[in-house]
């Protein structure tokens, strides 16, 4: 879990970012401006900051208070718009027309409410200096959780999370609207949920420390470069936030936790502790992180979709050829998303992008026509399966091992799980069925030995 807090000869890649006035909503532009308050203020640490800026935003319950104590501005300076601009970017709400307030837009994509990710933060400074952990969980993840436990008590499935939402514009972030109903935690309440776990234990159990937050935040959100080559570059350790996070945390764990913040709420307030059963809530599933559509910017579906008849017997792998490079940063990947549509749309006559989905090497699965709507990816066969493309020409290399784990382990199990294939389905290289070169020489041998690993999951 290390996070290599400080290395200087780490070429860090965070966009320059506008000032605090502006109320642009990207992780970078938060991350500029928690610089700004640090410049102003050098001789604060990092947890003064936390607590001024919770502070800022109002979060001074007693139940924070319990763990965090009273946020105060501790000798902080900070000017009245740059007060303004923290207490909206780390005070989070979701509107009745279903926009979610206090989140930010990370540079790999995903997007990220600020109040539990600092929260985690500002637990992980304060355990270190008291020797335990103190309100990690609760703070983050369980507490939320916890005030839907009516709800769970009702039902017997486990509680259902999200959605994920939309942008107004993904490089000047402002406005950011959920893609359906608000459910008991949004996606980006449990994506900066389970970003305050991994920074806050990683923080407990370093030996040392990073002398800013914002040196912490870059650590983890902003792209670094170290060496050249597909699976020796370092990218922002966030993708990785669903992998750290099993590390940290199991589902029984989790729900002692929920126990504990429900009846520690119902002690605050003067009620009798309540005997709860613990129940496990399921924050990740097998399905890997997907950026939606909206997120790379895709145009509208031109005509009327045909819609798959589920569940497929096929999934197709195939390169992309042009372009022909491997993406590795978001903006990249996003980018090379719409020139493709465009290609796919004006060039050849298509509805949309023919693929249904194509794996980046920047840690993450992009929406193209996604599980319902049929594509054009190959052809004769695009109504019996899926096609999944892996952006880049594997003539004679390989794509990064990540990518192709993310593909061949979760996104082959959550489409059998989600019942989109079935168990037994056939994965094959797009020439085994169509007269082409497509997947490329070298990574078509690969996944040959491929087919096990779809029988292993049948099997489970």
């Amino acid at each position: 879990l290390a996070l290599f807090f400080v290395h200087v000869h780490v070429l860090v890649l965070c966009c320059l970012c506008s000032s605090a006035a502006s109320s642009l909503w990207h992780m970078n532009d938060f991350i500029k401006a928690v610089e700004q308050l640090e410049d102003g203020n050098p001789q604060l640490a990092p947890l003064a900051v936390l607590r001024s800026l919770r502070g800022a935003a109002g979060l001074n319950d007693a139940f924070i208070q319990h763990f965090l104590g009273n946020a105060s501005s501790g000798g902080l300076e900070m000017d009245a718009s740059l007060s303004d601009y923290m207490g909206k970017a780390v005070r989070h709400r979701v509107t009745e027309d279903g926009r979610e307030q206090g989140v930010a837009l990370t540079s790999d994509g995903t997007t990220v409410a600020l109040k539990p990710l600092l929260l985690g933060i500002e637990a992980g400074f304060l355990s270190k200096t008291k020797g335990h952990v103190v309100g990690l969980y609760q703070l983050t993840l369980a507490k939320d959780l916890g005030l839907s436990f009516k709800h769970v008590h009702r039902s017997p499935l486990s509680p259902r999370l999200g959605p994920d939402g939309c942008w107004d514009n993904v490089t000047s972030p402002k406005v950011f609207t959920l893609s359906g109903s608000p459910s008991l935690i949004t996606t980006a309440q449990v994506n900066g949920g389970m970003d305050g776990v991994i920074l806050g234990m990683e923080i407990f159990v370093q030996s040392g420390h990073p002398l800013k937050l914002s040196s912490l935040l870059k650590a983890y959100y902003c792209h670094r470069l170290e060496n050249e080559g597909l699976d020796v570059v370092q990218h922002p350790i966030s993708p990785q936030r669903r992998e750290k996070f099993r590390e940290l945390i199991v589902p029984p764990l989790l729900a002692r936790q929920v126990v504990r913040s429900i009846n520690l709420r119902r002690r605050l307030k003067g009620h009798p502790k309540m005997q709860v059963k613990e129940k496990n809530f399921i924050i990740i599933s097998d399905c890997p992180a997907i950026i939606p559509r909206c997120a790379w910017d895709a145009e509208p579906y031109r005509g009327t979709p045909t819609l798959l008849s589920l569940p497929l017997s096929f999934m197709y792998i195939h390169h992309t050829s042009t372009p022909s490079q491997p993406c590795l940063t978001f903006e990249q990947c996003a980018a090379d998303m719409r020139s493709m549509q465009r290609f796919h749309q004006e060039d050849r006559g298509w509805d949309d992008i023919g693929y249904s989905f194509v794996a980046g090497s920047d840690g993450y699965i992009y929406e193209g026509r996604g599980w319902h709507w049929q594509g054009a990816h190959t052809y004769g066969h695009n109504s019996r399966g899926y096609g999944v493309a892996f952006i880049g020409d594997y003539s004679s290399r390989l794509p990064s091992q990540h990518s192709m784990g993310l593909v061949r382990d979760q996104l082959a199990s959550c489409a059998v799980g989600g019942g989109r294939l079935v168990g037994n389905f056939t994965l094959q290289g797009h020439r085994q069925v169509v007269n082409t070169l497509c997947p490329g020489d070298a990574f078509y041998k690969e996944i040959q030995g491929w087919e096990d690993s779809c029988k292993n999951l049948s099997a489970d």
